[in-house]
C-alpha cells in the first residue's frame, strides 16, 4: 500500500508539465492560424480585395434619350422636356410612418394618400429601386418636397425627361403616348434591359417603334452602401446611345387642313365621330390622317391622373378610339368597286351590257329596293355605279354569287388588316359560305349576298381600307400597305430605313376593266351624284354611300354613316380619268350622319378647298341638315 504522505508532492510534480503541454499546444493553434492569414494575405490578397469591391459596386443601366419624331417637312412633334418627377424608395420609407409621409406629400402633390400608397405597393422591381409618385412637378413644389427631405424619408425628387406632344391633339391618335412600364411587359422585357422605373410606348407610333424610338441603354459602375444605396458612380462602362428618329409621310399643314374640314363638317351636322384620310396611291403615303373625337397625347406625357383617364375611358364617344383603323363599319355604295369589278373580271357583265334597274327586285321571295325607290331604266355598269343603283348592283352581286365575290374584296384588301404602322388595326368582316358556316352554322342565301353588294349585311369595313382598295383603282391596280413614317434615322444622322413602298399585291382585275370602273367613278360625279362636285375647278372621279346600321326609330327608319371616296389626277384639273397617275386620294366618313345630302362628300370637298386654294366656296350646308333619309348612296 503506498504511503499517502507522499501524494500531494505527486500532484505537485505534475503541474509544470501540463503547463507546459498546454502552452506548446496554444504556439502550434496560433503559428498555424498566423501562417494561414498570411497565406491568405499574401497569396490571394488581391482576389479577396477584388470580392469586397465587387461587393459593394454594382453596373446599373443608364436610360438612353428617346428618338424624337417630325412631320414631312422636319417640324418637330414629338420632343423630350426636362421635368421634376418625385419619387419613393420603398426600403427607405419606415413602415410606421408610411401613413404621415403619404399624407404630408399627398397634400403638397394634390393627390390622395391612398393613391401614392398603391403606387408604391404596386411597384415592380426590388424596394430600393425608386418608384416614380408624380410627374411634371411645378418648380416650387418640388423645392418644397426637397426642402422637407426630413420629414419624408424615402422620398425624393429627381429631374427625368419626358414626352412633349408640340402639335397637341393635332396628331394624337397617330403619335400614341409613352406611359410607366407595368409588371407584365416588365416581366417580359426586363431580359432586354428595361427598368421597373421605365416608360414605353403605349398607343400609336410611340407603341409600334418602341425598339428604335428607345435607343440603346449605357452602363454605370456604381459604389453602394450595404443597404444597397447608391452613393457615387465610379465611371461610365458604356455611354447610353439616344433612340433613332422617324420623320413621317404626313406634312402639319395637311393635317390641320384635314382637322379643319373634318371639324367644320362635324359642327355643321352634329356628328359625334368623323374620319378623314388622305393618300398618295403611287406609294400608300398616308398625307392625313385624322380621327375625332381626339385627346391629347400630353395629358399621358405629364402622368394622367385617375380621374381623367377614366373620363376618357367611360366617354360614350370613345375618343382614345381610333376610328381611322380600329373601327369597322358598313361601307354602303362605296363597296360597289368590289361587286362591279369583280362581275366584270368574271364575265358575268361587259361594259356594255344592259341591266334593267326598276323600283325594287324580287329576291327568293323578298322585294329589294332601290334607294330612290324608282331605279334608272336600263343600265350598263357606268350608268348603275354613276347613279348608285342598288337593284342593278343586288342583281350583278347574285350573279357573281357570295364566295366570288368574297374573293374579289379580298383582293382589293378588305377582310385583314392593311398592315399600317399602327398597332390594333381592325381587319373588318367580308362573309363567304364558309365565314358564315362558321359564324352562324349556314350558308349565305340569296339575300345574304344581294345585300353584300351593296355593302349592307354583314360587310364591315374600316376607313383605311376604303382609301387603300381605291387607291389601287385609282393607280392602276397596284394595293400598296398604307404607311406613315418617311424614314427612321439614327442619332448621327444615318438614314437607318428609308421610304420604300410596299406592294401587297397587284389586284387580279386586268386594266381594261379597272379602267372602265374608273370612268364609272367619274360618272358618279358627272351626273351630279355628288352634287355640285363636277361644278369644282379641279377634276374628281369618287363614289359616295350610305350605309344603314343600328336600331329602327319610331318611323321605322335606321340611322346611317355618310361615305366619300375621291381622286384627282397628277394635273388634278384632266377630266381624263384612263390616266393612274394620281397623287391625291381622300376618304371621308361621318359617324350616324343622318343628313338629307352626303355629308362625306361635303367634308371632302372642304378639304379639297383647302388643300388647292379654292377661292370660291362650293360647300352645301343645306344638305348638312338632319333628315334621316338613306338616300343616294
Amino acid at each position: 500500500m503506498s504511503n499517502p504522505t507522499l501524494l500531494p508532492h505527486r500532484e505537485r510534480d505534475r503541474r509544470p508539465i501540463r503547463f507546459v503541454a498546454f502552452g506548446l499546444v496554444m504556439l502550434l493553434v496560433f503559428s498555424s492560424l498566423t501562417l494561414r492569414l498570411g497565406y491568405l494575405q499574401i497569396t490571394n490578397g488581391r482576389t479577396y480585395a477584388a470580392k469586397a469591391e465587387a461587393n459593394r459596386t454594382v453596373t446599373v443601366s443608364i436610360p438612353a434619350p428617346r428618338g424624337l419624331i417630325y412631320d414631312r417637312q422636319g417640324r418637330l412633334l414629338v420632343g423630350n422636356v426636362p421635368s421634376y418627377t418625385v419619387e419613393i424608395t420603398p426600403a427607405d420609407l419606415p413602415y410606421g410612418q408610411r401613413d404621415t409621409v403619404s399624407a404630408q406629400l399627398g397634400s403638397l402633390l394634390n393627390m390622395q394618400p391612398s393613391d401614392i400608397l398603391a403606387i408604391v405597393d404596386s411597384a415592380t422591381g426590388s424596394r430600393f429601386d425608386p418608384v416614380r409618385i408624380k410627374q411634371d412637378v411645378p418648380k416650387d413644389t418640388a423645392d418644397i418636397v426637397s426642402e422637407s427631405a426630413a420629414q419624408l424619408p424615402g422620398v425624393q425628387v429627381v429631374i427625368e425627361s419626358r414626352r412633349d406632344y408640340t402639335t397637341g391633339t393635332l396628331f394624337s391618335h397617330i403619335l400614341g403616348y409613352t406611359g410607366p412600364i407595368d409588371a407584365t411587359a416588365y416581366a417580359q422585357l426586363q431580359s432586354s434591359g428595361y427598368l421597373p422605373s421605365d416608360d414605353i410606348g403605349k398607343a400609336g407610333l410611340e407603341a409600334s417603334f418602341e425598339s428604335v424610338l428607345r435607343g440603346t441603354y449605357g452602363q454605370n459602375l456604381v459604389e453602394r452602401d450595404a443597404t444597397g444605396k447608391d452613393l457615387q458612380v465610379l465611371k461610365t462602362v458604356q455611354p447610353a446611345v439616344p433612340g433613332a428618329s422617324l420623320t413621317l409621310t404626313i406634312d402639319s399643314k395637311v393635317q390641320t387642313e384635314a382637322l379643319k374640314a373634318l371639324l367644320w363638317g362635324m359642327k355643321a351636322a352634329d356628328l359625334k365621330r368623323g374620319v378623314i384620310m388622305a393618300m398618295n396611291p403611287q406609294t400608300g403615303e398616308i398625307l392625313a390622317m385624322v380621327s375625332m373625337p381626339t385627346y391629347d397625347d400630353n395629358l399621358f406625357a405629364k402622368g394622367i391622373s385617375q380621374a381623367d383617364f377614366q373620363k376618357l375611358v367611360t366617354d360614350p364617344t370613345q375618343p382614345l378610339l381610333d376610328n381611322s383603323i380600329q373601327s369597322q363599319y358598313p361601307p354602303g355604295s362605296t363597296f360597289k368597286l368590289v361587286t362591279g369589278s369583280g362581275a366584270l373580271q368574271d364575265r358575268k357583265i361587259t361594259p356594255t351590257t344592259q341591266i334593267a334597274t326598276r323600283p325594287y327586285v324580287t329576291i327568293a321571295g323578298t322585294k329589294f329596293w332601290d334607294w330612290n325607290h324608282q331605279g334608272f331604266g336600263m343600265c350598263n355598269i357606268g350608268c348603275g355605279f354613276g347613279n348608285s343603283s342598288d337593284t342593278f348592283f343586288y342583281q350583278v352581286a347574285t350573279m357573281l354569287g357570295a364566295d366570288r365575290l368574297s374573293y374579289y374584296a379580298h383582293a382589293f384588301g378588305f377582310g385583314q388588316p392593311t398592315g399600317i404602322d399602327l398597332p390594333g388595326e381592325a381587319s373588318g368582316i367580308i362573309p363567304s359560305n364558309a365565314w358564315k358556316v362558321a359564324t352562324f352554322g349556314q350558308p349565305m342565301y340569296a339575300g345574304d349576298t344581294a345585300w353584300a353588294g351593296i355593302g349592307q349585311g354583314y360587310v364591315a369595313v374600316t376607313p383605311i381600307q376604303l382609301i387603300t382598295a381605291y387607291a389601287a383603282l385609282a393607280n392602276g391596280g397596284k394595293l400598296y400597305r398604307p404607311q406613315l413614317v418617311e424614314t427612321v434615322t439614327a442619332a448621327d444622322g444615318t438614314v437607318i430605313t428609308p421610304f420604300k413602298p410596299d406592294l401587297i399585291r397587284t389586284v387580279p382585275v386586268s386594266a381594261a376593266n379597272l379602267q372602265t370602273m374608273r370612268l364609272a367613278a367619274r360618272e358618279t360625279v358627272t351626273l351630279r351624284h355628288t352634287y355640285n362636285l363636277v361644278d369644282m375647278p379641279i377634276a374628281v372621279a369618287a363614289k359616295s354611300g350610305t350605309a344603314e346600321f343600328g336600331v329602327k326609330d319610331a318611323q321605322g327608319r335606321l340611322p346611317y354613316h355618310s361615305w366619300f371616296v375621291g381622286w384627282v389626277n397628277k394635273d388634278p384639273t384632266s377630266k381624263d380619268f384612263t390616266q393612274t397617275n394620281s397623287q391625291l386620294i381622300v376618304v371621308a366618313f361621318a359617324y350616324s350622319a343622318q343628313t338629307i345630302g352626303n355629308a362625306g362628300t361635303e367634308i371632302a370637298k372642304y378639304f379639297f378647298q383647302e388643300y388647292f386654294h379654292i377661292k370660291h366656296d362650293y360647300l352645301l350646308p343645306q344638305l348638312m341638315v338632319k333628315g334621316n333619309f338613306a338616300g343616294g348612296g
